[in-house]
């Protein structure tokens, strides 16, 4: 399975929980030389944290099949995922050792949706999570390198190119144009599938 995730900051309903965290975040910093950022941009980076945000949209696509967008609530996403996934053995995409893949388990923890696998994070290794970032690095943290940038010197159109980018996410999905989000998500699916046959000289 080739999957990628797009995900937004926590809804308006966490507030008070956020503020609670932000207040203990200041107090820790006591006026230290790396103060936190504001509250907004303190809401605004929950996107990134499985703890609070949430994913708007998960593209997968099995074997060579065509890229798929799963929508709806959060925990149908989860679910129909879980549900795609339930044969797979073998989950590939950019970064997903660090984000996509632990952001889904961290989400279904939350939301009480049962992984239909338990899989294994160990690092080091490339089955049943093949991560194509740290393939191209070979697991070094030095000159980590963006799916635009790797595609590009592959030769392979970046998803990037045309339409919203993954910074957009929160003001797209904020404007109603899931569609735009769906189709963003599928490119980078598709994309990550060539530059993984590429990396497997399948090409």
């Amino acid at each position: 399975m080739f999957l990628d995730i797009e995900t937004i900051p926590a809804e308006s309903e966490k507030k008070e929980i956020l503020l609670d965290l932000y207040k203990r975040k200041l107090e820790k910093s006591n006026g230290g030389k790396n103060p936190p950022p504001t509250f907004e941009e303190y809401v605004e980076s929950t996107g990134l944290d499985g703890a609070f945000g949430r994913i708007c949209c998960i593209g997968v696509a099995v074997d060579d099949q065509p890229a798929q967008c799963l929508f709806g609530t959060e925990k149908e996403m989860l679910a129909k995922f879980w549900g795609v996934a339930r044969e797979v053995d073998l989950f590939i995409g950019f970064n997903v050792m660090d984000f996509d893949l632990k952001f889904i388990y961290q989400r279904s923890v939350i939301l009480g949706v049962k992984p239909t696998q338990e899989l294994n994070f160990a690092r080091y290794r490339n089955s049943p999570i093949y991560d194509v970032m740290y393939e191209w690095t070979k697991w070094s943290n030095l000159n980590k390198i963006s799916l635009h940038a790797l595609a590009k010197a592959l030769g392979i159109k970046s998803s990037k190119e045309g339409g919203i980018e993954g910074k957009h996410i929160a003001s797209a999905y904020a404007q109603g144009k899931i569609k735009e989000i769906c189709e963003y998500c599928a490119r980078d699916v598709e994309v990550t599938r060539e530059v993984y046959k590429k990396l497997r000289f399948e090409k």
